[in-house]
């Protein structure tokens, strides 16, 4: 267990986002823990660029890092033209045209949500520049972690190359030569897989219990020695096949009965302690705390939810609480949800709900 986790259970550690006894205020909030990134986002959203710039310098070819600090600039940036000023100040700078590439993918995954009627020629345009960012910089997983992304959008596999056969007998056709170039570069690459199983829940050929299979193939080659946060992808996995039960009629509001029975209970323990335990909080995706919270607290594994809750403080994600809220549609509802779950089980842990 690493020093910062060792110092976890203690309400007054410092850097761990965590709030002062009275004045818990949760918010959902994609940053987490990484101080550095909060403060380049915040220049982001007004329109400035070095921060980012230098910061993405900084995290050089750390590239868990360097993706996941780039999906979450790229949607702030997104919303400006911070990207393409940066690229007119430094036009042969290799950062700004991998996020180039970010920022296009990202205005291409909202236009399909909204049902904007030039989603696909966004797409072509934004398959261009991921391409562009490819050729440029070999070594980086970011760009194929970007095509990814728009396979997503190939519902009905109609792109031979989101249809390629898989590794597995048992795995449905999909962008297989995708993940494997991301993974050539950055084989515990995280957004890589969880964009390789949001394509396995949507596909044609895919559905829940598809992208279930996926997550405990990956199951099967990464260590638990490893401390890589592919560890939770079976969580998020059990997260959507109930939340697909959920959105088909099927609600159950005591669906909490899962998360106490194998092999439930063993995939979260993997999570727990081939992840958590050993991981930097700085570096741990605020989605990854969010889901292993729940699963243990949904698990009845108060003491240890208590641990992530205490780690994770303020930083609540609109998943997994909307998806077992009384009112999925409401924000509220599922930061009810969240408040009710950390409660519970810091209570049970005896320490202070607002500790």
């Amino acid at each position: 267990m690493s020093a910062l986790r060792k110092g976890a259970g203690s309400s007054g550690r410092k850097g761990a986002g965590q709030p002062g006894r009275n004045d818990f205020n949760p918010s959902f909030d994609p940053v987490g823990l990484d101080s550095e990134l909060r403060i380049a986002l915040e220049e982001v959203r007004i329109g400035r660029w070095l921060a980012m710039r230098d910061l993405l310098a900084r995290t050089g070819d750390r590239w868990g890092l360097r993706t996941a600090r780039s999906q979450v600039l790229a949607s702030a940036a997104a919303r400006s033209h911070v990207v393409r000023e940066w690229l007119s100040e430094e036009p042969g700078s290799v950062d700004a045209m991998m996020m180039r590439a970010r920022v296009g993918t990202e205005r291409v995954l909202r236009a399909h949500r909204s049902g904007h009627e030039d989603a696909a020629q966004l797409a072509e345009q934004a398959r261009s520049t991921v391409w562009d960012a490819a050729r440029l910089a070999r070594a980086d997983p970011v760009p194929w972690v970007c095509l990814l992304a728009l396979a997503v959008l190939d519902a009905e596999q109609l792109m031979p190359e989101h249809r390629m056969a898989a590794p597995e007998d048992m795995l449905p056709p999909g962008p297989w030569r995708l993940l494997q170039e991301a993974r050539r570069r950055d084989p515990y690459n995280r957004e890589a897989h969880h964009r390789m199983l949001q394509f396995l829940l949507k596909a044609r050929l895919g559905g829940p219990a598809q992208a279930l299979n996926f997550a405990h193939w990956v199951g099967t080659w990464v260590e638990l020695e490893s401390g890589s946060p592919l560890l939770v992808l079976p969580v998020y996995a059990y997260a959507q096949h109930y939340w697909a039960k959920r959105e088909g009629g099927r609600y159950d509001p005591i669906g909490r009965v899962q998360w106490t029975r194998e092999p439930l209970t063993a995939d979260v323990d993997r999570a727990l302690r081939g992840w958590f335990r050993r991981a930097l909080p700085a570096e741990s995706s605020p989605l990854d705390l969010n889901h292993l919270a729940h699963a243990l607290w949904a698990g009845r594994r108060f003491d240890e939810g208590a641990e992530v809750f205490r780690v994770l403080g303020t930083h609540v994600t609109a998943q997994p609480w909307t998806m077992v809220a009384a009112d999925p549609a409401d924000p509220q509802s599922g930061l009810d949800e969240f408040l009710k779950a950390r409660r519970q089980c810091l209570s049970i842990a005896g320490a202070p709900p607002n500790g």
